[in-house]
């Protein structure tokens, strides 16, 4: 056969008037055209429906999912009052989760989570797992193995996330690098949540430093606080800058950033752009978020994550990118047929350029990781937010 799939009969967005075939081969969109002449061994017929790229989510916390049982509320109000000051209050509250961290049941909670990444077509997810005194490696063990059984569907970053600080955690390191050691993909870090900007800064320095010596990317959550003093994402720009890992750094929330004055923001705007750093923003799990539409109108690499699923800082999340686009369009005020073309690309070739994923893109020669909706526009899409017909990852159908 000379195409593993052709797609017939597809509504694309670069040319929503008239319907195209697209055709795979051994991963890659091989053509796309009007009319396309050969055989396949599946063929699809997309029924004038929407096909584009498949769903990216930038920011999970995967090992924590479905634990919001295990808790009170009293984490989730701290983080949600609507000055978010009890940030840090919520995240030591949350800690006690890990009291019992152990990779047999925490993994069972990842496999739901992913089945749902299926369902919704959400192919490419950026998972942190708590990596700290309290949690260990349980959280971990359990991604590494989730990212073993669901590779020919899913793309798993795991990210060795210290939650609870690294000079406020002495320990929390060592495990970070045997997190590294045994397979972690990315390093993380909380340094907002040390005690002293001083603090803040040695944290970045040693989770750069096992970044450089193990030739890792860098997720960050960063100033998630209503606290305008934070500086804390000034502080990664400028350590991205200084140890060339441009376009290698993605910083998580900066919800601090809807606080900071105006001449302050324009400051880190322009380090963003320069250190080529990925913000995901999470505007549906919290009060504050960071300037998405001013980072996207200014070329910043700009996206949209789930952050949580059933857990003790948001009871709701289903792996499904279509609905967190749908509740940033109400959040962001983003209503205009063109604001949500922007929104769907938030959670896809934005997210991926984000999280510094290459080719990830409807054109000739892109990787043919793709979704067939049931409807046939961006605003449809975001209305409804419901399931594809079909989910191609890697040039093979996942889920039909």
């Amino acid at each position: 056969m000379e195409f593993d799939i052709l797609i017939k009969n597809a509504c694309i967005r670069r040319s929503p008037s008239r319907l195209v075939q697209i055709a795979i081969k051994d991963g890659k969109i091989q053509r796309i055209a009007e009319d396309i002449t050969g055989d396949a061994v599946q063929v699809i017929d997309a029924l004038g429906n929407l096909v584009t790229e498949s769903f990216v989510n930038g920011h999970l916390h995967l090992c924590k999912v479905y634990t919001l049982a295990r808790m009170d509320d009293a984490a989730m109000s701290n983080y949600t009052d609507g000055t978010m000051g009890g940030a840090m209050t919520s995240i030591e509250l949350a800690a006690r989760v890990k009291a019992d961290y152990d990779e047999k049941w925490i993994i069972e909670n990842v496999r739901k989570a992913l089945d749902l990444a299926v369902h919704f077509g959400n192919t490419h997810i950026r998972a942190f797992a708590d990596t700290d005194t309290k949690a260990k490696l349980e959280g971990v063990k359990a991604l590494l193995k989730a990212r073993e059984e669901y590779k020919d569907r899913i793309t798993l970053e795991v990210v060795a996330f210290p939650q609870d600080g690294v000079l406020r955690d002495p320990g929390a390191e060592d495990y970070v690098e045997e997190a590294l050691q045994i397979g972690a993909d990315v390093v993380g870090g909380i340094p907002w949540i040390e005690y002293t900007d001083a603090d803040a800064q040695a944290h970045i320095d040693k989770m750069f430093a096992l970044a450089k010596r193990y030739d890792k990317d860098v997720s960050m959550l960063i100033d998630d606080a209503g606290d305008p003093t934070l500086k804390t994402l000034e502080m990664l720009a400028v350590k991205t800058i200084q140890e060339g890992w441009h376009g290698r750094v993605t910083a998580q929330h900066c919800r601090a950033m809807a606080l900071y004055p105006e001449p302050y923001y324009r400051k880190i705007e322009h380090l963003l752009k320069e250190s080529r750093i990925g913000v995901v923003s999470d505007p549906q799990t919290g009060p504050l978020y960071a300037r998405v539409k001013d980072l996207y109108r200014a070329g910043v690499r700009i996206a949209l994550g789930q952050d949580d699923i059933e857990d003790a800082y948001y009871a709701f999340g289903r792996n499904n990118m279509l609905e967190v686009a749908f509740l940033a369009a109400h959040l962001m005020w983003m209503n205009s047929r063109t604001e949500m073309e922007i929104l769907y690309d938030l959670i896809t070739t934005k997210a991926a350029e984000a999280l510094g994923v290459k080719g990830h893109v409807l054109e000739e020669g892109g990787n043919a990781d793709l979704v067939v909706l049931d409807v046939d526009s961006v605003w449809e899409a975001l209305r409804n937010h419901e399931a594809p017909i079909y989910v191609i990852k890697n040039g093979k159908v996942i889920k039909e």
